[in-house]
């Protein structure tokens, strides 16, 4: 009974999305340990969990789960929370003094809930203005992807997102738009496969009614292809 009480509790917990900060949670030493280590202690965690599961770890088919999965958790779908993998947002001078809003529209999302480890996916849509610097497109994909990938709150990363890309460009007039489905709702729980989570982060000019309205505007476009 007092199981279930607590996983109650956490339930409503993860629910609620309550966070402390737009910073993913993170202990101190968490990269002093090499990727190799981490990989051996997933495997070993993995075994267990499918051992406890009632598995055969000596059937064909399963003998190389921990493994995989331990590779995936290290290199793939968490390799965003190593800085070493995070990507250099170089700018450049704004010399055709373009003035208007850029916008990259429909970036392909694939992340993970924090609270279930189960995948999120989704579209972002991001948008700047520039105040003398510029981003190169495939950059601004690359920084969603790289705090994609970790465990996540969908509110969290479009605020990473943001605050990532004014650093990059100087400036504070920068937007992002997430539509996702989160499989912790649509697979589990109330099993709703219909609905998906939108979230926002507007900055500096994209606060204004009629500059928020344009970046909505355009997000809602017909891609061309």
């Amino acid at each position: 009974m007092e199981i279930d009480e607590k996983l109650k509790e956490i339930e409503e917990m993860g629910d609620n999305h309550v966070g402390t900060s737009t910073n993913t949670p993170m202990r101190e030493n968490a990269f002093e340990v090499p990727d190799d280590e981490k990989m051996d202690k997933i495997i070993q965690n993995v075994q267990e969990i499918m051992h406890t599961l009632g598995l055969d770890l000596n059937d064909d088919s399963l003998s190389g789960t921990p493994k995989r999965v331990a590779k995936m958790y290290v290199k793939e779908i968490f390799s965003g929370l190593d800085p070493k993998n995070k990507p250099k947002a170089s700018t450049f001078e704004n010399k055709y003094n373009y003035g208007e809003m850029l916008v990259e529209k429909n970036i392909t999302l694939y992340s993970t809930c924090e609270h279930h480890l189960l995948p999120i996916v989704g579209r972002a849509h991001v948008a700047y203005i520039s105040s003398g610097r510029v981003i190169g497109l495939s950059k601004m994909n690359r920084i969603v992807d790289y705090y994609a990938k970790r465990p996540q709150v969908q509110e969290r990363l479009t605020m990473q997102i943001v605050k990532e890309l004014q650093e990059a460009l100087g400036t504070e007039d920068v937007a992002c738009v997430i539509d996702a489905k989160h499989l912790c709702v649509n697979s589990r729980g109330i099993r709703d496969i219909e609905s998906s989570t939108i979230t926002s982060e507007f900055g500096g000019k994209f606060k204004e009614k009629e500059t928020k309205k344009e970046f909505l505007d355009y997000i809602k476009l017909d891609t061309v292809f």
